[in-house]
């Protein structure tokens, strides 16, 4: 009996982990996940991690599209859960980058902006004709900073509404509006300095030894000689 228990046990073990396995690499997403899409067409956001509100991506949809008729500069979003084993966030966004756009005519005025919801990494892929407008600096800030500052609290639909609109500003020729402005908590009126503080500690001493030196001897006083009426 203890044999045999034994027996399903193991098996059941190894079927846990087995599917445990191909559960995991089912919500992984690699470079051939990705649809097959060409420069020039009107697929702007692949959401595969369903993680953009329905609002976001019209919009996101609607300001991408403007782009392309107004610039013939086209932008593409993708957002995903979980990479595939050994992949990064750039190592992908490079292989999709090459895979839609295999030829440098192509690439050339392509941006790729990936977002993987698991690690709260992005990418950011530049054709070579733009490099001049998204400058390394910028690549970095949009994705440390613009996207970065959303996604401390979570907010994925507003990381990549930050991140098309600096982009689109910047490939439109206007300038860079740089990243959000982190609003710093302004405490100097909320909590008292120390030196108020021991200020206010002093002065309730001060009236607890008046009121102390008040009622004390008069309570010694009528103690001794009695209370009126008493």
């Amino acid at each position: 009996m203890t044999k045999l228990y034994r027996i399903i046990t193991s098996l059941w073990l190894t079927l846990t982990i087995v599917f445990s396995i191909g559960m995991g690499n089912a919500y992984a997403t690699g470079v051939y996940d990705m649809p097959l899409v060409s420069a020039g067409e009107s697929v702007w956001v692949i959401d595969e991690a369903d993680t953009l509100s329905r609002a976001t991506e019209a919009k996101l949809d609607d300001m991408l599209n403007e782009l392309a008729q107004s610039t013939d500069k086209e932008l593409r979003v993708i957002t995903l859960r979980r990479l595939d084993y050994g992949a990064t966030i750039h190592s992908f966004t490079d292989d999709v980058f090459e895979k839609w756009y295999p030829t440098p005519e192509e690439q050339k005025n392509q941006v790729l902006l990936t977002l993987d919801t698991l690690t709260n990494r992005s990418g950011l892929r530049v054709g070579n004709s733009l490099q001049d407008l998204l400058t390394p600096e910028i690549v970095e800030s949009v994705t440390t900073e613009t996207i970065g500052y959303a996604l401390k609290n979570q907010q994925y639909n507003q990381a990549m509404v930050d991140a098309g609109d600096r982009i689109i500003a910047i490939l439109s020729g206007k300038e860079d509006p740089g990243p959000p402005e982190i609003q710093e908590l302004n405490i100097e009126g909320t909590f008292s300095t120390a030196e108020e503080t021991d200020d206010g500690i002093a002065t309730i001493w001060v009236v607890l030894l008046v009121i102390l030196a008040t009622v004390i001897p008069m309570v010694t006083y009528f103690w001794y000689v009695g209370f009126p009426g008493s």
